[in-house]
């Protein structure tokens, strides 16, 4: 295993959680041994007379209960299977340059070579052992009559299952982002630890704790019957007990093996793995706007977005565009990329992309009609275009269930078409004596200015405005601070914009009630890699949601960014946009627009409709027109 210092620490730290192993077993096969003492004794004449054969028979009986109980925790403990992450499988044959590139860092590491790689839609790589039976391939058929003959066939029938290296998993986005020599860097310390893993009394230690966990779980599963459900419990409580017992020692242990990995990867590309480091940082950022920004509402509209991991190298690419600091991450892109150890980028992008969605939203396992890629070049017509039009059709749903009234206007023919002045007129809170519109009025336009028009669905939370002076900043944040909620909400404009607000959220949590279920099933094809999707349970997705929630404020203020949008491309020729790093654009004339957000704001929470109207006239939006509704 080496000298390194974190590694004769792991090994001390193992022995100590196979010490609370075998004290567990000591305890379980004392009353056993005091039986025997005593049967023996009686048998022998040594331990006779008085209340010694009442005690023997006691002692016998409690005895075998106690190992009757040991038994079936044990038991529970080993076929109880442990959790493995969801990942994407990497055979070799699809990835031979990736593989080479490992066993050449293992081999310069003095360390065995990982057993198979596999990729997870995440920022992250580790080592996990998968040696549990429950994780292996099904045991091969013996077609032989003779097959199971023992000394026939060179051993038993029931062959034994030889110990595996364990499984190294790498976050699909850096092998889009990062470089050949980046990715070696970055995977030195992670390879180094199957060094340590292969040491008897750490590997020994490790499954140990995992069939603890995976005990604990199983107990907790819910659905049982009264008997199994008291008997469960029981088992529980023991394992749990074990658990705590040897948590801190596991944790030690686990920080042990690190420590002595990252000693020994030193020698490993140690400058460049300083500067791989940054990119790991920036591709997790990159990733994280990519999933939140852009791919969730493509999957709130039975989307998914098939090249994600393509995605964050544009978002990434987009940042140094706009980023003066981050300028040199760009010239990067002239090296060779680590997607291209992999035979086939295009469908493993493809798997670990539905893998995503099916982690962060809970999506079905397998496309559908429901459920189908959509590619980057049509996300602003099948995503962008469809998501505002179906929430500016909610909203008239909304206000058609309250009984709202179509504007009504003389020079109009169509007067019950969906029309944005509907929406206006609905949230303008009602004028007060004490309110001078005419001052309101020069107060908003040198607050929002004259400049620039343009949307993104998240600048109600990024933008707050071109404020022209100190003061009137000063006051504005001081104003916003007073006019906030018991919840942690801003207080709405009006009572029939919070009756807006929350008709807006039941309907949405109707058509999610009514939405079908989630069907789970083997995701990919046969020809093309695909989620380990027998490995974990379904009942929990999505395992890592991206955001809580919307709130009613934030659902209103979508729902009516989307009918300015939908008015603004049907009256005034925008057009639907994707933006790498804020999602949804509204382009006009081919840029991206940004003022939107706190104008809409500021008609939700103010009922103030003066600000948006001002940005409609200097855009040319007619928002008197009815508007395509989906």
């Amino acid at each position: 295993m080496g000298v390194e210092v974190g590694a004769q620490a792991a090994r001390s730290r193992a022995l100590a959680v196979l010490r609370i192993r075998s004290r567990a077993l000591a305890v379980a096969l004392l009353p056993a041994a005091v039986a025997v003492v005593l049967l023996v004794g009686g048998s022998t004449g040594h331990i006779t007379g008085g209340s010694w054969p009442v005690t023997r028979w006691i002692v016998t009986v409690l005895a075998a209960l106690v190992l009757l109980a040991a038994a079936g925790i044990a038991l529970v403990v080993a076929r109880a299977r442990p959790a493995v992450s969801p990942t994407v499988p990497i055979a070799e044959a699809s990835a031979p340059d990736l593989y080479r590139l490992v066993r050449d860092l293992a081999d310069r590491l003095d360390v065995p070579p990982p057993s198979a790689i596999a990729l997870t839609p995440d920022c992250d790589s580790w080592l996990e052992d998968r040696t549990h039976p429950a994780h292996g391939p099904p045991p091969p058929e013996h077609r032989d009559e003779i097959a199971g003959v023992r000394g026939v066939g060179g051993g038993a029938g029931r062959p034994r299952r030889a110990p595996a290296a364990p499984v190294l998993v790498i976050g699909s986005p850096f092998l889009w982002w990062m470089r050949v020599g980046e990715l070696r860097a970055v995977l030195a310390p992670v390879v180094a630890g199957t060094g340590p893993s292969a040491h008897p009394d750490i590997a020994a230690a490790r499954r140990f704790v995992r069939g603890l966990d995976a005990a604990v779980a199983v107990t907790s599963e819910p659905a049982r019957g009264p008997l199994a459900r008291t008997v469960l419990a029981g088992v529980g409580w023991v394992t749990r007990l074990l658990l705590r017992s040897c948590r801190g020692h596991a944790a030690e242990m686990e920080r042990g093996v690190a420590a002595a990995a990252a000693e020994r990867a030193q020698a490993v590309d140690y400058g460049l793995r300083i500067v791989a480091q940054e990119q790991v940082g920036l591709a997790y950022a990159g990733w994280d706007r990519l999933l939140t920004r852009v791919a969730l509402p493509a999957w709130r509209m039975g989307r998914w977005p098939a090249r994600l991991d393509a995605g964050v190298v544009a978002a990434l690419t987009e940042l140094s565009r706009r980023d003066r600091l981050a300028e040199g991450f760009a010239s990067r892109l002239g090296e060779r990329p680590a997607c291209d150890l992999l035979e086939e980028p295009g469908s493993v992008d493809e798997a670990a992309s539905l893998l995503a969605a099916r982690l962060f939203h809970g999506g079905p396992a397998e496309p559908g009609p429901d459920w189908a890629p959509v590619d980057w070049q049509e996300y602003p017509d099948e995503v962008v275009d469809r998501t505002w039009r179906t929430e500016a059709a909610r909203l008239h749903r909304v206000l058609d269930a309250l009984g709202v009234r179509h504007p009504t206007d003389p020079t109009q023919p169509d007067q019950g078409g969906p029309t944005l002045a509907r929406v206006l007129d609905h949230l303008t809170a009602p004028a007060t004596p004490a309110t001078d519109d005419a001052d309101l009025s020069v107060d908003r336009r040198e607050a929002y200015g004259e400049r620039g028009t343009g949307v993104s669905l998240d600048e109600t939370e990024t933008e707050t405005g071109t404020g022209t002076g100190t003061e009137g900043q000063v006051e504005a944040e001081s104003q916003a601070e007073e006019e906030v909620g018991e919840d942690g909400e801003p207080v709405l404009g009006s009572e029939r914009t919070a009756a807006l607000a929350a008709g807006l959220s039941a309907e949405l949590a109707r058509e999610e009630a009514a939405a079908p279920a989630v069907a789970s099933g083997p995701g990919g094809g046969a020809e093309q890699p695909g989620p380990d999707w027998s490995f974990w349970d379904d009942g929990m997705l999505p395992l890592f949601p991206l955001q809580p929630p919307r709130s009613g404020r934030e659902l209103l203020a979508d729902h009516v960014t989307a009918m300015v949008c939908c008015a603004a491309m049907d009256t005034a020729g925008a057009a639907p946009g994707l933006d790498w790093l804020d999602g949804p654009a509204l382009l006009v004339d081919g840029v991206r627009a940004a003022d939107l957000g706190p104008r809409v704001l500021t008609l939700v929470e103010d009922g103030d409709p003066e600000p948006l109207r001002d940005w409609l006239r200097h855009l040319g939006v007619r928002p008197e027109k009815p508007v395509r509704l989906v």
